[in-house]
């Protein structure tokens, strides 16, 4: 018999597992977060958030803190979003852990 419910289930590799979630979470936030801007992001603004989703996606402790000081900085309204954003928050939260 040749069922498919038989076979058994394959195992992800655990680091491109891991990897191909944390992709997934910082897509979600940030597109996430992108829609809740909506048209009060500047292309200045927008160049900031995509810096730090890029630092985000490589888990890149030290460019995440240069981007959020530049936030905070230049783009006071925008560093209150980030702040609020929950889903953002925690991979902010995570990075730090990691050692930010």
């Amino acid at each position: 018999m040749d069922d498919e419910r038989t076979k058994p289930l394959s195992r992800p590799t655990p680091g491109v597992a891991s990897h191909d979630a944390h992709e997934e979470r910082v897509r979600a936030a940030f597109d996430d977060l992108g829609a809740k801007l909506g048209d009060r992001a500047t292309p200045e603004t927008r160049a900031s958030v995509e810096s730090l989703r890029a630092a985000t996606l490589d888990k890149d402790a030290v460019r995440v803190r240069a981007q959020l000081d530049e936030v905070k900085e230049k783009h006071g309204w925008l560093w209150e979003e980030l702040t609020a954003h929950p889903r953002v928050t925690a991979l902010v939260n995570e990075l730090a852990l990691m050692g930010l």
